[in-house]
């Protein structure tokens, strides 16, 4: 049997306002994933923590609802279960609104463009543009990356409190991607102090090699920081200086574009 996982310290108790049975079916749900997108009864189990027996009422529940099927031996997760997903990006109205911002921000450039939002230690992608294969993963909406080694995740961190962005980037797995990784946090402290000043950050070759990305934040009507946009190139086109004289101005002003979209204030006869 297997048993059922660590509770984290700062997880919720279960109580009056807390479902245990609801946790442990998205439990079930997060357990499926790129590395493992069909998984056997005792593979779900171990990777959610729960008793075989356990699992297996989740996973006929998720079966009956259509938001899993199975061959007898195998379970998968179902298209059905984008729902889910797109319940939130539904629910937030820039995203209806941002994709031509994108579109036009990524042809003026030449660049794959990029929109995501802070979870935890991740950022999560909200919408993409692509242009070049620019990274050795395929990255679509509802891929997480570390905050702490990339542009986005740096300026959503630097909208934080330094007691937030610490407490975030040492729970960070900080391991190193490349060479250039920064993985100190006095080090990362100081990169997300610098994002915070200067209203945006860029990442040369730290999440991966060859890869230069540069971030502004998207902000609602109070100035919070509710997303950030990027542009993303391959060194061996522009460099890291490069890609900051050239591509900064028009990254800031198709940020500033989107959160004056968020904020119902569109611009007219600007000519973009």
């Amino acid at each position: 049997m297997a048993q059922t996982a660590a509770r984290h310290p700062d997880a919720p108790v279960p109580g009056d306002g807390y479902v245990q049975s609801f946790a442990r079916g998205l439990g079930v749900i997060r357990s499926f994933s790129a590395e493992a997108p069909e998984q056997t009864l005792t593979s779900v189990a171990e990777r959610s923590g729960l008793s075989r027996a356990g699992a297996r009422r989740i996973l006929l529940t998720l079966q009956t609802l259509g938001y899993v099927e199975s061959d007898g031996k195998l379970f998968r997760l179902t298209p059905r279960i984008l729902e889910l997903g797109m319940a939130y990006l539904s629910s937030m109205p820039l995203w209806h609104l941002a994709g031509p911002v994108m579109e036009r921000l990524s042809e003026q450039l030449g660049e794959s463009c990029s929109a995501a939002v802070l979870d935890g230690t991740d950022i999560v992608y909200v919408m993409r543009v692509h242009t070049h294969q620019i990274l050795s993963v395929n990255l679509g909406v509802g891929s997480r990356l570390p905050a702490f080694c990339t542009s986005m995740g740096r300026v959503l961190l630097a909208s934080l409190d330094d007691a937030a962005v610490r407490e975030r980037l040492q729970a960070s797995d900080r391991q190193p991607r490349t060479r250039h990784t920064v993985t100190a946090v006095p080090a990362l402290l100081a990169e997300v102090h610098k994002a915070r000043r200067q209203g945006w950050a860029l990442v040369d070759q730290e999440l991966e090699d060859g890869l230069v990305s540069m971030a502004v934040a998207v902000r609602d009507a109070s100035g919070r920081a509710v997303a950030a946009l990027n542009v993303s190139g391959h060194a061996s086109r522009h460099s890291a200086t490069q890609m900051r004289r050239l591509m900064l101005p028009a990254l800031q002003a198709a940020a500033l574009d989107m959160s004056q979209l968020l904020q119902g204030q569109v611009r007219r006869g600007d000519g973009r």
